[in-house]
Formats: C-alpha cells, sequence, structure tokens
C-alpha cells in the first residue's frame, strides 16, 4: 500500500508558515544573524574575538550564532554588521500596485 502525502508549498517565510506574530521582522533578524555568522567564519574569528569586536559577552555570540535572536533588535544586529566590517544599507521603495503593503527584507551581495 503507497501512503499518499501532501505537499503545501511555502510562502519563503517560515515564520509566517507557521502564524508567528511578526513573521517579517522575524525573518529579516534571521537574515541579519545569518549574515554575521558568514562574516564570523570568513573572518575566522573565535567566539571569544567576535565578541571584543561587538562589544558583547562570549554567550551571547553563542546565542546569536545558534539562532536565539529575541534579546537582539534587528537595529543592533545592523549595528554588528558594521562593526565587522560590512556596509548596510535601507533602500525605502514603493511597493508594487499587486500589494497593498510594503515588505521587510535583507538582500545580501558579494
Amino acid at each position: 500500500m503507497t501512503k499518499r502525502m501532501e505537499i503545501e508549498e511555502g510562502s519563503g517565510n517560515v515564520f509566517a508558515d507557521i502564524g508567528l506574530p511578526n513573521p517579517e521582522e522575524r525573518l529579516a533578524k534571521a537574515d541579519l544573524a545569518i549574515r554575521i555568522a558568514e562574516t564570523i567564519r570568513a573572518r575566522r574569528l573565535t567566539q571569544t574575538r567576535a565578541a571584543r569586536i561587538l562589544r558583547i559577552d562570549q554567550p551571547k555570540i553563542s546565542r546569536l550564532l545558534r539562532g536565539q535572536l529575541s534579546g537582539f533588535s534587528a537595529e543592533r544586529l545592523m549595528h554588528f554588521l558594521t562593526l565587522l566590517g560590512r556596509d548596510v544599507e535601507i533602500l525605502v521603495k514603493r511597493a508594487p500596485r499587486t500589494r497593498r503593503q510594503g515588505r521587510l527584507r535583507v538582500v545580501a551581495t558579494a
């Protein structure tokens, strides 16, 4: 007997798909944290060295790298990126007519 499995395509935002509040903000924070982790890895920084650069303690770096973002605002994560030598640009533009409301997203360049 073959079991049928239903597959539902996601929206592109797992936080929205599982019904969490403020899903776009959560996704943006997660994307910023990913960029921080990538930068720390690319620079081959230890958690202790990264903590010194970001002016926080090592356990907070550990939480950040594990995706535990409840104690970090998006603004603070953007500040961490600048301390790590990354430029952060914010682009504000009109939403297309197909959407009533704007959206928030993080886009990384090489």
